[in-house]
């Protein structure tokens, strides 16, 4: 059984906080097999990991920005387009080899695809029901209730935008260490999942932080209209 991160962010992404290295140093220091490196909208940093020397596996991939909100699309070293409807996304991440994953689908300023567009739970691999940036937990128990139902597997990932929460959120793997034998089984549903919760302050602080960065970009784009 092998344990993973599955939603792990580096410094390749806007809101991202450590770089490649201490991602991983991390990722060995809690003892993950391997973790999968999903930046927003950006494979830069899953590429540079996989040159990065480590006992834990690199699973490439990418948290793509789609029309409705966030997909995680694992198994890609290319870039998707971002800004498509999700449905079309998913297609294209299959035409890639790749399984997609449905991240924080109940989250509220998450940019979950389910409180958009209910056909999103309907297309994806697996459905992300332990997320561990959360402050109730209702939506992570929503999301675990309506993939149960829907008969698709729950993972589970740590969302980590710093290298400290590496780990927090995990998902079991029933598989052999390499990435097409993980992929084939989060697809085939051996898996469980669980974790810690992000503490309230970080997730906090990074939300506020992201705030201000889009304000910052939209007064620049009013600036030079």
């Amino acid at each position: 059984m092998l344990a993973c991160d599955l939603h792990v962010h580096t410094n390749y992404s806007k809101d991202g906080e450590s770089s490649v290295e201490e991602i991983l140093r991390q990722a060995e220091a809690e003892g993950l097999d391997a973790i999968a490196i999903t930046d927003h909208d950006s494979v830069d940093g899953a590429i540079k990991a996989l040159t990065v020397p480590t006992t834990v596996l690199v699973i490439p991939g990418i948290e793509v920005s789609t029309k409705q909100g966030h997909l995680l699309v694992l198994g890609v070293t290319e870039i998707i387009p971002a800004g498509l409807d999700v449905v079309a996304t998913v297609s294209i991440a299959r035409r890639m080899g790749a399984i997609a994953i449905l991240p924080h689908p109940y989250h509220v300023w998450r940019h979950g695809v389910a409180r958009r567009k209910k056909a999103g739970m309907n297309v994806v691999d697996a459905v992300e029901v332990f997320n561990s940036r959360y402050i109730v937990g209702s939506a992570n128990k929503k999301a675990a209730r309506i993939a149960k139902r829907l008969g698709k597997p729950c993972v589970g990932g740590s969302d980590a935008h710093n290298a400290k929460f590496v780990g927090f959120g995990r998902t079991y793997i029933e598989a052999e260490k390499n990435v097409p034998a993980i992929l084939e089984a989060i697809q085939a549903g051996r898996v469980s999942c669980g974790g810690r919760k992000t503490p309230l302050r970080t997730y906090t602080r990074q939300s506020i932080n992201n705030t201000w960065r889009k304000i910052k970009r939209i007064t620049r784009h009013m600036q030079l209209r």
